[in-house]
């Protein structure tokens, strides 16, 4: 058979089946969408999300479930959103710890849960400013004095978080090295 006849069919037939109408798509969303929360109930995301997830419910006219998953300072739960079908059923209400973990996993020479451009971001829903606070009968009165006290006893103050390299952890380790001090991570 001619070579030339054979693309020409095939030419045809491809044309004509760009032709034929798309099968019908149902309009989005056509079922709940999940809102993964990547750390127990109660905390920042969570309480955030909630809200967050009622109001894009209403918007969009369809049941937000919301679901937390905690674990690995919420790597397994931004895994899962980042390994879900790119389809607008899953989503992720993260923290700025989203964009640490893969880099700590880099750091450490771990398999990464997950990669950062697995993830889209779609919308901002807070600015939460860390703020460095002590109880108001301590010795410490300045920022002055708080930092005189951590350099001349290294490993005696400590700072709790949510677990290694959260939201609170990341930043104090950065005050750590801006310092020059040592305080002991309580996660």
């Amino acid at each position: 058979m001619n070579p030339r006849r054979v693309f020409l069919q095939g030419s045809a037939a491809a044309l004509a089946a760009a032709c034929l109408p798309a099968p019908a798509q149902d309009a989005y969303p056509s079922k709940p969408v999940n809102m993964l929360v990547p750390f127990p109930p109660g905390g920042v995301a969570d309480t955030v999300g909630r809200p967050v997830a009622e109001a894009m419910g209403r918007a969009l006219g369809q049941t937000m479930i919301v679901e937390n998953r905690g674990g690995a300072g919420g790597g397994i739960g931004m895994a899962q959103v980042a390994k879900a079908r790119p389809d607008g059923y899953s989503v992720l209400m993260a923290l700025s710890s989203v964009v640490v973990l893969p880099e700590a996993d880099k750091v450490l020479k771990r398999a990464p849960l997950f990669t950062l451009d697995q993830l889209r971001p779609v919308a901002r829903f807070t600015a939460d400013p860390t703020a460095l606070v002590v109880r108001a009968d301590s010795p410490w009165k300045t920022w002055q004095d708080f930092i005189a006290h951590v350099r001349a006893k290294p490993g005696q103050v400590s700072f709790g978080s949510s677990g290694n390299y959260g939201t609170m952890h990341v930043p104090m380790e950065q005050l750590k090295a801006a310092t020059n001090t040592f305080m002991l991570h309580v996660p």
